[in-house]
Parts: structure tokens; C-alpha cells; sequence
């Protein structure tokens, strides 16, 4: 079955984004924008329920400020928000904020036009390094593999790339870098065609391999992936064939704390 989700995950700086910047967040995402009337929200299981009427950012706030995390979503499974703030220091570049919703909408340009305006925005309110976009399945299939337990007994489902500080697992319909990865790849950014590279708002720059998102998982879209990781190095991608960690990665010494 085609996959029918569309992933928009931001990796967050080191810390959790105060409660102030996640009020903004929810306002932004529900109020001026309004991707999705919102219905659900606490944990994974979102067991509690907003009122009727205007949304309030107010109450996502009051819960993130007790968990500093959230998830918030539609009636359905379709569309949700969720953030997993790193909080204890083990994975500082662990945490990630991440918006699902159908890939259907990324047939309409327009949408696709608005989704990359309020992603650059969304980038620059939490501080983040690296955002990407595709197909869910697309991001199973090069985030994780299965790996034989040593006893012989079962498997573990376990990270090829844990973070970002790591390296990248590959690229998507959309990859947004920011300062720690444009400074890694320097002029092999320029290399990129015109058509497949944008510079956006803030020293940003998109590369995007094809236009649509369905374009992922196929022979053509892998093969444009492919050409632009030759293009970028390599050496800053997890091998799939061989399951070699990345051998370059972004200095992220220098990234804030999320605030």
C-alpha cells in the first residue's frame, strides 16, 4: 500500500524550548494558519480533550510546562503535532518536533508553498539546525533497521543515525539546513542545480531532490537522491549497503540551548 503520510520533522538544539516559544508555536499552527482543527492532546495517547471553540494556546502551553513534551492532534490520526524535548543530557541533539499529516495535500502548490514558508519560520522560532520532509515510509525505511539479537532470540529495531550530530541518514523530499550544515558542505551546496537548491531566510538553504513527495521510494527519486549525496560528499550520509556510520559530520558545538 502507497504511504499516505507526509513527515515534517524539525531536530531540535540541545534543551527544551521554553514554554513561552511553544505557546507561540501552537498559536501559529492553529490560529494564523490553521493546518488542522485540533481536537486531542497530552502524551502519545493525547487522552485528554480541548473545548469547543477557538483554540487556546494557553492549555498546550500548561501541559508542555509540566512534561516538556506533548502531542496534539485532529479527531483522527491524520494530522498531529508531537515534540520530544531532550532534557537529561545522554543524546543533547536527540530531540525533534515533528508535524504528520496526509501527503495528499502536498498535491495542491500552493500548499506545498505554504508549507515551506511556515517551515522556515517554525526553524527559526525553535532554533533549529536541519529540518526534513517526506514520505513516513521514506523515513522508516532509511532511520532504522533490524538488527538479529546476539542470544540468537528475536530482534531490536535500532537507529542507523541517532541524531543529527551524527551525520544524516540520508535525504528526503525536503531538507532544510541550517548554519552547522551549510557549513559542512560549503561550495558543494553551490554544485547543487538551481532547480533542486534554494536559499531561504536566514543563511537557510533548501535542497529538494524532486517535487513531489510521491516521488520518494521510486527508481527515478532514488536515483536524484543519490546524485545530490554524490554532489554533497558521501562521507556526511550513513551507507545503507554496508551500514557505515557517516564519516563527516557538522560541528554543533556552537548551537544554543533551545530557548
Amino acid at each position: 500500500m502507497a504511504s499516505r503520510s507526509l513527515k515534517t520533522k524539525f531536530s531540535l538544539p540541545p534543551g527544551a524550548p521554553s514554554t513561552s516559544t511553544i505557546r507561540e508555536l501552537a498559536r501559529r499552527f492553529f490560529s494564523d494558519n490553521r493546518w488542522f482543527q485540533p481536537v486531542r492532546y497530552g502524551g502519545f495517547d493525547m487522552a485528554e480533550r480541548l473545548e469547543p471553540g477557538p483554540f487556546n494556546p494557553d492549555v498546550l502551553a500548561a501541559y508542555y510546562d509540566e512534561f516538556k513534551n506533548f502531542t496534539i492532534g485532529a479527531k483522527t490520526d491524520r494530522d498531529f503535532l508531537q515534540i520530544t524535548a531532550e532534557r537529561h543530557g545522554r543524546y543533547p541533539y536527540a530531540g525533534s518536533f515533528t508535524w504528520m499529516t496526509s501527503v495528499v495535500e502536498a498535491r495542491k502548490p500552493g500548499w506545498r508553498e505554504a508549507h515551506l514558508r511556515q517551515v522556515v519560520e517554525i526553524m527559526h522560532l525553535l532554533g533549529s539546525p536541519l529540518v526534513q520532509a517526506g514520505l513516513k515510509d521514506d523515513f522508516d525505511r532509511k532511520t532504522n533497521r533490524i538488527v538479529p539479537n546476539e542470544d540468537g532470540f528475536g530482534s531490536t529495531l535500532v537507529f542507523n543515525v541517532r541524531d543529527y550530530s551524527e551525520g544524516l541518514d540520508g535525504l528526503f523530499w525536503r531538507n532544510i539546513f541550517g548554519a552547522p550544515f551549510v557549513k559542512l558542505f560549503g561550495a558543494r551546496l553551490d554544485a547543487i542545480p538551481p532547480e533542486q537548491r534554494q536559499a531561504l531566510d536566514g543563511g537557510l538553504v533548501l535542497v529538494q531532490p524532486y517535487e513531489l513527495p510521491t516521488q520518494a521510494m521510486t527508481p527515478d527519486g532514488d536515483a536524484a537522491e543519490a546524485r545530490l549525496i554524490a554532489t554533497l560528499g558521501p562521507a556526511s550520509f550513513y551507507d545503507h549497503q554496508t551500514n557505515a556510520m557517516p564519516l563527516r559530520v557538522p560541528d554543533v558545538s556552537s548551537l544554543p540551548r533551545a530557548s
